[in-house]
């Protein structure tokens, strides 16, 4: 992955792909701002059991340039969807154990409704849309590629 780390940031976005343990600190103080009220923080982690499977690790793989570009793109469109002051979407590639995070989605608006709103819809469309690919390697030996979800399923 040579085109490692990607790492946009603006004055109101960030976004980032590495292969390094991403910093729940540092969203935190990129998305604190004396405008904004509410600050909503998702972070999905790397589980030990799936489905009675126990996993070891993820390893993550993407085409970064164009994942990082689908990032923005999201990015921006929660921006105009929502009064969003700041955004963080960030993206781990590579080898995930557990309980390590593999992405972090922050939000900063004036209220925590459209704080929540936004980051749950990122969430929910990046699974879906950025081209990101997650295999599960399990204790047995086995591994599996798992598919991008949406709240009501797969994505097709």
């Amino acid at each position: 992955m040579a085109d490692l780390p990607i790492n946009q940031k603006t004055e109101t976005t960030s976004i980032r792909l590495t292969e390094a343990p991403l910093d729940t600190a540092a969203v935190d103080a990129f998305l604190r701002t004396e405008a904004a009220g509410g600050l909503t923080l998702f972070v999905g982690t790397t589980r030990r059991w799936t489905d009675g499977q126990e996993t070891v690790r993820l390893a993550y793989d993407a085409y970064a340039p164009m994942a990082a570009k689908t990032m923005r793109a999201l990015a921006d469109e929660a921006a105009e969807r929502w009064p969003v002051l700041r955004v963080a979407v960030w993206h781990r590639l590579g080898e995930v154990p557990p309980p390590e995070a593999s992405v972090m989605i922050g939000v900063a608006c004036a209220h925590r409704a459209a704080a929540f709103e936004a980051c749950r819809w990122l969430i929910d469309t990046l699974k879906v849309q950025v081209p990101i690919w997650k295999r599960e390697h399990y204790a047995d030996g086995t591994t599996e590629w798992v598919q991008g979800q949406t709240p009501d399923g797969p994505r097709t």
